[in-house]
């Protein structure tokens, strides 16, 4: 489906971006990840993604900064020669609730999330008009759709992402250019791992299905968004929660 196609997976570290990272080597794409401070696991990890039979490249860049970005593009450019998949999932949380929030908590996660999807999407899909061709996946979170008490710069950042990922599917689709949006529930990473006992008990009653989801589900529909099994999906807005959210 994607053999020899090439991936930029942003925020591919850890957690959800790292199971991408992986499932896309798997099924032999090129594997492109930033990181913004290099470290022994990082190392492990481009070993790994190697082990696959892929390439891997691994660049310092902080998605926030639209020069990092910039160079980061060109030379995954330079050593992939095309870009024919990028996913935006870098992002991070700083909850509070609103009359004790921060500006500068507030415009971190913005800056991350938001911008950072900005950045590194105009950088790509000017690649990929040229090439007129293009998956990009954008990691929102059922946040983004209902919002959630204490994480008002979250949900702002991930509505923001879906909001923008229509407009873009709208400039993009003649070009033959698909952008699809992933809007993951509570899902088994380092973040919700550390959440107590009795938090999960509560979270567990919202979701019909009566279980987190893995890091692997929501790898999967990236996969199938970027492959041609998708071609002719655009704009859409995927939920992987176990039902928690219905629209």
């Amino acid at each position: 489906m994607i053999k020899n196609k090439n991936a930029i997976v942003t925020g591919g570290t850890r957690g959800i971006g790292r199971e991408i990272a992986r499932t896309l080597a798997q099924n032999g794409a090129n594997i492109a990840i930033n990181y913004r401070n290099y470290s022994e696991e990082i190392e492990k990890l481009v070993e790994e993604l190697k082990s696959f039979g892929v390439k891997v490249l691994a660049v310092k860049c902080d998605v926030s900064k639209e020069e990092e970005v910039s160079n980061f593009v060109k030379e995954v450019k330079n050593n992939f020669e095309r870009i024919d998949i990028l996913v935006n999932n870098a992002g991070i949380t700083k909850d509070g609730l609103i009359i004790r929030m921060s500006e500068k908590d507030f415009n971190d996660v913005i800056d991350i999330n938001l911008k950072g999807t900005f950045n590194t999407t105009k950088a790509v899909s000017a690649v990929m008009v040229k090439q007129r061709y293009g998956k990009i996946i954008n990691i929102s979170s059922v946040v983004g759709v209902t919002g959630n008490a204490g994480q008002c710069n979250y949900a702002a950042s991930k509505a923001g992402v879906i909001g923008f990922s229509k407009s873009v599917a709208r400039e993009l689709a003649a070009r033959n250019i698909n952008v699809n949006v992933i809007a993951p529930g509570y899902i088994n990473t380092d973040m919700t791992s550390v959440l107590p006992e009795k938090v999960k008990e509560e979270v567990l009653k919202t979701i019909p299905m009566k279980k987190i989801g893995d890091p692997k589900e929501v790898a999967n529909l990236a996969l199938f968004l970027s492959s041609n099994l998708s071609d002719y999906i655009t704009g859409q807005v995927i939920n992987v929660d176990g039902g928690m959210v219905m629209l």
